[in-house]
C-alpha cells in the first residue's frame, strides 16, 4: 500500500528544490530544478552533502503551477487535525507557500495579481485531506477499490481538487522525465490528493452508546464558480454547483480522538489500531446536488434579480445525456427533486427541466397532484413501461417548495419526505464492519449492505431550500440507521430520544449549508434558523434578509475576481498557454467616461450632503446655496440613473474567462450608449474606435472555453 508522506522536508538550493521524507530514509528524494522545472527522483543520500539555503518542514505538496512569468512550487505548511474518522486522521489545509523556481526582480502587475487571487483563493477555501484514508470517494465506493493501489490513483476524480495542479507530478509519474521516460511509482507518495468542501467529525454519544458522526461535502472542480458566473451545464455533461454529501456514522471507532500515533506501530499509515476486539460498522448515506442540467445563465445587470437566458433543450440533450449517464452508473436510480418556483421568472427553468427529463426517459408517464395552495403540489415524470434503458431509472419530482412552506409552515416540507417513502425504503444505505480479522486483507471493509440510489436535490442556487430538504433526508435516513443498529424502538425518533444528539445533528446540518453557501455565493446559506431550530423564525427571516443584500452586493461586485481564482486554480484559464502577449490582463479597458460616473456621483452626493450640513451666516444669500445643492442633486441623480440603466457596465465581470453573455451585454450596451446618450455617446463612440482588435483576444477564446 502507497500512502502519502506525512513529514516531509524541503530543501531550498540555487539550483532545485528537493524533497525527502525523515521517516522514509530509504525513499528516495523528489527533486525539482530551478529555474526549467524538471522533475526527478534521487538517492536521497546522495543528496545530504548538498549545500542548501534553508531547510522547512512542509504537510505536503498541494501542486505546481505555472503563471505568466514563472512557475511555483505550492506547499503546504501547516495543517489543522479535524479528527479522526475509522482510525484515520483527517486534516485542514491551514497555510500555504509558494516557492518560485526563479528569483524575480521586477514586479510583473499581472503576476502578482495571479499570485494575490490564489493566495487568497487557497486562505479562503476549505480544503482537506488525509495521509492514509481516501477522503474523496464515499465508503461505498472505497469498499470496492484494490487498497494496494497508491491513494492518488484511487481518488475520484471529479473531487480531487488539485488535480490540475498535481499535473506536473502525475505526467512524471505515468510518462517520467528527462533522462528517465518510463513511469516513475517513486513519486505516489508525494503526490496528495485534497477535496474542497465541508468536513466535520463529532465523537459523540447517543443514548449513551458512543458514536463517531461525521459529515463530508464534497465539491466537484468541474464547472466549479461563483453563484451568477456558474450555471447550468458543460458540453461534457458537467453541472455548476455540483456537490456530493455523504453522513457517515461508526460504531466501535478506532480512536476518535485528536492523538497522536499511540496505537499504531506504522507512522507512516496514520492509522490508529484497537477497539477492544470489537468490529467496528460503518454505515452512510449519500445525497447529491447541482444545477438544473441545461444551457442557462443568470446575467447580472445591477438589478435585484437577473434576467435568465434559457437555450433550448434540444441545445443540451447530449450534455444531459452524458451527465445522468454518469450519475446512472455512479449511484444507480436517480430520484431528481426540483424545488424551484412553479411561478414567476424561475418557471423557464423548471419547464426546460421536465422538458429534458421527459426527452431522456422513454414513455414517460407525469402525475400532477394540487391541493388548496397551489395547482401543483407535486409534478412526478417517470417511465410509463418497463425500464428499457438506463435513463428510465431517473425519476423526477417537484414540490414547490416556497408554496407549500408560506408563511412560516416549514413544517409542510415533511410532505416531500411522505412523498418519496416507498423510494426511501428500497434506496436503503451503505452498511459495512471492519473487524480485526480484516485487516488480513488489508483494511477493506466487509460489505453487509449497499445503497442502491440517490436522491440528487436541486433549487436555483443548490443552496438553502436544497440545504433544508437534505437535512430531512439525512434525519428520516438516520432514524432509520438508528432503528436497524437496535439503539431505538421502531417508529421512534433522535429528535425525542436524544435532545443533545438532536442539537449537535442540527448545527453540523447547518454548518455544511453555511460551508456549501459560503463557497457558491459569498454568504452563509438562508433557512439555517430551520436547520438549527427545526421551525422558521421572525429573527432567520430578519437574517436571511440580511445575506440577501449581502449577496446582491457580493455577486455584483466582488464576484468577478472570484471566478478569476477559481478559473486559475483549477486550470480553466493557464496564463503560461493563453495567446495574451504583453497585454496586462486585469487592466480596465472600458472607456475612462464610463469609469469616471460612480465617482461623479459619489462627489455630488458628497457636495449635496456639504451644501445641506454646512452652516450660514445669518444674513447670507439663501438662493447660491440652494442651486448649488441642486445642481449637485441633479448630477447625483444623472449619474445614478446612467448607472442602474447601463448596469452590465458596472458588474465586476471575470477578466480570465470572460463569459459570452457578458460579452455581448457589454457591446450592446456600449452600442446604445453610442446611439442614444447625446452626452457621452460621441465620446464613447471615439474612444471604441480608437481601441485595437486586440482587445476581443481574450473575450473570444473566453467564449469559446464556455460555449
Amino acid at each position: 500500500m502507497t500512502l502519502p508522506f506525512r513529514d516531509i522536508n524541503v530543501q531550498a538550493a540555487s539550483d532545485s528544490y528537493i524533497f525527502t521524507s525523515p521517516s522514509s530514509p530509504n525513499a528516495p528524494a523528489l527533486t525539482i530544478d530551478r529555474p526549467t522545472g524538471d522533475i526527478r527522483l534521487s538517492d536521497a543520500s546522495l543528496l545530504a552533502a548538498k549545500r542548501v539555503a534553508r531547510v522547512s518542514s512542509i504537510a505536503g505538496i498541494l501542486g505546481v503551477v505555472r503563471l505568466r512569468l514563472d512557475k511555483y512550487i505550492i506547499v503546504i505548511t501547516k495543517a489543522q487535525p479535524v479528527g479522526r474518522l475509522r482510525g484515520h486522521m483527517v486534516y485542514k489545509v491551514a497555510a500555504t507557500e509558494f516557492l518560485p523556481l526563479r528569483e524575480r526582480q521586477i514586479h510583473d502587475p499581472d503576476e502578482d495579481k495571479f499570485l494575490n487571487l490564489l493566495k487568497g483563493f487557497i486562505k479562503s477555501g476549505p480544503m482537506y485531506f488525509s495521509y492514509s484514508l481516501d477522503i474523496t470517494n464515499t465508503n461505498q465506493r472505497q469498499a470496492q477499490h484494490d487498497l494496494a493501489t497508491p491513494l492518488w490513483q484511487r481518488a475520484d476524480d471529479r473531487f480531487f481538487w488539485n488535480r490540475f495542479l498535481q499535473s506536473d507530478l502525475i505526467n512524471f509519474r505515468t510518462k517520467g522525465g528527462r533522462g528517465s521516460p518510463a513511469p516513475q511509482p517513486g513519486i505516489d507518495p508525494y503526490i496528495l490528493p485534497v477535496i474542497f468542501g465541508m468536513f466535520e467529525i463529532h465523537p459523540t454519544t447517543f443514548k449513551g452508546t458512543p458514536i463517531t458522526i461525521a459529515l463530508i461535502t464534497r465539491r466537484s472542480r468541474h464547472r466549479a464558480g461563483t453563484r451568477y458566473f456558474s450555471r447550468g451545464i458543460d458540453e461534457q455533461g458537467h453541472v455548476s454547483n455540483y456537490n456530493e454529501t455523504e453522513q457517515i456514522v461508526v460504531l466501535n471507532d478506532r480512536g476518535s480522538g485528536l492523538g497522536g500515533f499511540t496505537g499504531s506501530g506504522d507512522m507512516q499509515s496514520g492509522k490508529l489500531g484497537g477497539s477492544d476486539g470489537k468490529e467496528m460498522q460503518v454505515l452512510s448515506y449519500v445525497q447529491t446536488r447541482g444545477s438544473v442540467p441545461v444551457y442557462w445563465a443568470e446575467v447580472n445587470n445591477l438589478k435585484y434579480t437577473p434576467t435568465i437566458q434559457l437555450k433550448s433543450t434540444e441545445a443540451a440533450f447530449n450534455a444531459a445525456k452524458a451527465h445522468f449517464d454518469e450519475q446512472i452508473r455512479l449511484y444507480g436510480d436517480n430520484y431528481l427533486v426540483n424545488l424551484v418556483n412553479q411561478k414567476g421568472r424561475e418557471t423557464r427553468v423548471k419547464l426546460a427541466y421536465e422538458q429534458m427529463v421527459e426527452r431522456l426517459v422513454s414513455s414517460p408517464k407525469e402525475r400532477v397532484q394540487s391541493d388548496a395552495l397551489t395547482d401543483e403540489k407535486f409534478h412526478t415524470i417517470e417511465t410509463g413501461t418497463k425500464p428499457q434503458t438506463d435513463f428510465d431509472r431517473l425519476h423526477y419530482i417537484y414540490f414547490d417548495f416556497h408554496a407549500e412552506t408560506k408563511g412560516m409552515q416549514m413544517h409542510r416540507a415533511q410532505l416531500l419526505i411522505d412523498r418519496m417513502h416507498e423510494a426511501l425504503i428500497a434506496q436503503q444505505y451503505f452498511r459495512a464492519v471492519d473487524s480485526p480479522a480484516s485487516q488480513v486483507n488489508g483494511g477493506r471493509l466487509e460489505v453487509r449492505n449497499l445503497q442502491t440510489s440517490v436522491v440528487r436535490t436541486n433549487c436555483m442556487d443548490c443552496l438553502d431550500r436544497t440545504n433544508v430538504v437534505q437535512s430531512m433526508l439525512a434525519r428520516w435516513t438516520l432514524d432509520r440507521m438508528f432503528i436497524d443498529l437496535g439503539l431505538m424502538a421502531r417508529g421512534s425518533s433522535f429528535k425525542e430520544e436524544d435532545p443533545a444528539f438532536e442539537f449537535m445533528f442540527r448545527n453540523m446540518w447547518a454548518d455544511n449549508a453555511d460551508v456549501v453557501s459560503n463557497s457558491y455565493a459569498g454568504t452563509g446559506a438562508m433557512k439555517t434558523d430551520i436547520t438549527r431550530t427545526g421551525k422558521r423564525t421572525k429573527a432567520g427571516a430578519l437574517a436571511d434578509g440580511n445575506i440577501a443584500v449581502t449577496r446582491y452586493c457580493k455577486n455584483n461586485f466582488f464576484d468577478g475576481p472570484r471566478q478569476d481564482a477559481f478559473d486559475l486554480f483549477l486550470g480553466v484559464y493557464q496564463p503560461g498557454a493563453a495567446n495574451i502577449g504583453s497585454q496586462l490582463v486585469f487592466v480596465d479597458r472600458r472607456p475612462v467616461l464610463i469609469q469616471a460616473i460612480p465617482y461623479v456621483a459619489a462627489f455630488s452626493l458628497f457636495f449635496v450632503f456639504v451644501g445641506m450640513w454646512t452652516p450660514r451666516l445669518p444674513d447670507s444669500a439663501v438662493w447660491p446655496m440652494r442651486l448649488f445643492i441642486i445642481f449637485w442633486t441633479a448630477v447625483a441623480a444623472w449619474s445614478l440613473t446612467f448607472i442602474i440603466s447601463n448596469g452590465m457596465l458596472y458588474v465586476n465581470w471575470p477578466k480570465l474567462v470572460p463569459r459570452p453573455w457578458a460579452s455581448e451585454g457589454y457591446h450592446e450596451t456600449i452600442s446604445k450608449i453610442v446611439r442614444k446618450d447625446k452626452i457621452l455617446g460621441p465620446l464613447v463612440a471615439k474612444h471604441e474606435r480608437g481601441l485595437s482588435t486586440a482587445r476581443y483576444v481574450n473575450a473570444e477564446e473566453g467564449k469559446k472555453r464556455i460555449e
